[in-house]
């Protein structure tokens, strides 16, 4: 530790690693010191020049006297004062809580902005942009955000937060770390000198909330660098007002984690990589996979940026969906296990979207192909951020008429094809740690029965079921998972089919072609579904009614499918 003189405070800094390495600046927030960012600094230290500082009035610093000496223009006189005493003509600056405030306002302010090469932000929006969303917001957003913001005011209330953070509130705050957020108290955080630097912080409150050191709008003029990391459990910031903060910002990038306020001590490995992706960047790197994504520029398409990759995407559904997912800006990995068919769809997309695709052969039942395909994809082109599970096959005929082969092949290919998908690439996106999305193809077989679909009905249901089990398993991830349940579609699955028993072929594929419901519109719906979060998407009119019965009256279901006219155009879903 060394002391910083600036004004009327001595300031604690700290500095770790070489400082011949780029300098990266993490400013604490309210009512931390310098201390909640051990396990980030611990990280990044090797790579990284880490400079931190106890704030005035936290930790070790010393505190003015007079609750006007914590305006935005004093706090930003300290850090110019830790820049100076560090001498890097620029820095990569971090900010959680209050110290974001204080580096929305610091890339804001002249004589500090140009010190500045890159800004991270985390827990708290500038005040000025606060404004502007609390002036200019939807009416519901700013309502839910001042119900979020409940103790701004209650901390500009005299005495009283004094004395409850001089009684009960350190336990509180102990308490809510625990069970909002699963963290222990450690050494350091919450600090000892906890009870002193809250009482101290409440004047940044009291000296900058509702006062013109705010500033009047958004500024004009942050040209530096932006990354927004928007924790999406934190209970004191709300969705909108994270969206709205780019505003202004020419070079700006958003992302997500599913985790609560203090993230840097719950997820500091997907932190530090964040802070560090972010500051190569800035300094001439190439982007990584998840910050192109992360890049919010305007007219940008829907997925720009994003990795989607699609199982059975050489015809039907899985076709229609890497287009669909191509013509929204997104990179794409068509596999098959039709190498000729793949390379078909890619092409397309190319010559047509002039989109970007890549054609992968895998065999979706097999372990040892799809665990080499998952990891090849991760190795090439980085970790997904969407997986459509879509590849499958069907056998038509009537349950006795099945032979064990036949139940393993479409178990095989409809089941474990989608249970390695999902196993592979959702251990991917949750060792990122910015969410994802996994959407696995059922059909209106998942809960409609038929007694001539026994194995593909009985793969779809399982689908279906291990769709929503696992959505709730990936929800505390930030991942979502959708099932899609088409009815009739017109695709070459019954032309695919293979027919034990009576040979149905011509009769199924003249019927699905009579139906006339293209996959492209299946494509659309799970389009929607990944934007949505939905859980369980039916497709189409039957679909949307069978599944309606499924819920109401099961029973009737099991009466249909006993009728044996229904069942002569078997319901495949592509």
């Amino acid at each position: 530790m060394r002391w910083v003189e600036s004004d009327d405070v001595r300031l604690a800094v700290f500095e770790e690693g070489d400082p011949g390495d780029p300098t990266i600046v993490l400013v604490h927030g309210y009512p931390d010191t310098h201390r909640v960012w051990d396990e980030v600094a611990e990280r990044l230290r090797d790579r990284f020049h880490v400079v931190r500082y106890d704030v005035r009035g936290a930790g070790a610093s010393t505190a003015p006297r007079h609750t006007g000496d914590y305006a935005f223009h004093r706090l930003a006189g300290d850090l110019a004062a830790v820049l100076d005493a560090i001498g890097k003509p620029r820095v990569h600056l971090v900010g959680h809580d209050w110290g974001s405030l204080q580096g929305w306002d610091a890339v804001s302010r002249p004589g500090v902005r140009d010190r500045i090469a890159s800004f991270t932000s985390f827990g708290g929006p500038g005040l000025a942009q606060a404004r502007h969303f609390m002036r200019h917001g939807r009416r519901r957003d700013v309502l839910a955000q001042a119900v979020r913001s409940w103790y701004i005011g209650a901390f500009r209330l005299p005495v009283l937060p004094e004395l409850a953070w001089s009684t009960f509130m350190p336990r509180v705050l102990e308490r809510s770390m625990r069970r909002d957020e699963g963290l222990e108290p450690r050494p350091g955080h919450p600090a000892d000198t906890l009870r002193s630097d809250a009482r101290n912080g409440l004047r940044l409150y009291r000296s900058n909330m509702g006062s013109d050191h705010s500033g009047g709008d958004v500024p004009d003029h942050v040209a530096v660098p932006v990354q927004l990391i928007e924790a999406t459990r934190d209970p004191f910031v709300g969705p909108a007002l994270p969206a709205s903060l780019g505003e202004g910002v020419p070079r700006f990038w958003h992302r997500k984690i599913a985790a609560g306020h203090w993230v840097q001590r719950s997820h500091p490995d997907v932190i530090a990589r964040m802070i560090a992706e972010f500051a190569t960047h800035a300094d001439g790197g190439a982007p990584t996979r998840s910050l192109r994504g992360a890049r919010v520029e305007v007219g940008r398409k829907a997925f720009d940026g994003q990795l989607v990759v699609i199982t059975g995407a050489g015809s039907g559904i899985g076709r229609a969906t890497a287009r669909a997912f191509a013509a929204h800006g997104a990179e794409v990995v068509c596999a098959d296990l039709d190498r000729e068919a793949a390379a078909r769809t890619a092409d397309g997309i190319a010559k047509d979207l002039g989109g970007t695709a890549h054609a992968v052969r895998v065999d979706v039942a097999d372990t040892t192909q799809m665990e080499d395909f998952a990891g090849n994809i991760r190795t090439e082109y980085g970790v997904p951020d969407i997986v459509v599970n879509n590849a499958g096959i069907a056998v038509s005929g009537p349950f006795l008429d099945h032979s064990v082969d036949d139940w393993r092949r479409t178990l095989d290919v409809n089941l474990w094809g989608v249970i390695h998908g999902c196993r592979l690439f959702a251990a991917q996106m949750v060792e990122r740690g910015e969410g994802g999305h996994i959407i696995n193809i059922a059909s209106l077989a998942a809960f409609v029965p038929s007694r001539l679909l026994p194995a593909y009905s009985t793969s779809k249901a399982a689908v279906k079921m291990l769709s929503d089990c696992l959505r709730a398993e990936l929800a505390g991830q930030g991942i979502g998972v959708s099932v899609i349940c088409p009815g009739f579609v017109s695709t070459p699955i019954a032309h695919n089919a293979t027919y034990v028993g009576p040979d149905m072929r011509d009769s199924a594929e003249q019927g699905l072609a009579r139906r006339g419901y293209p996959p492209e519109r299946v494509a659309a719906h799970i389009l929607r579904a990944v934007h949505r979060d939905q859980a369980v998407v039916p497709v189409n009119a039957e679909g949307k009614i069978g599944y309606a019965l499924s819920r109401i009256s099961p029973g009737a279901l099991r009466r249909f499918a006993r009728v044996t006219g229904v069942t002569r155009n078997p319901p495949f879903a592509r």
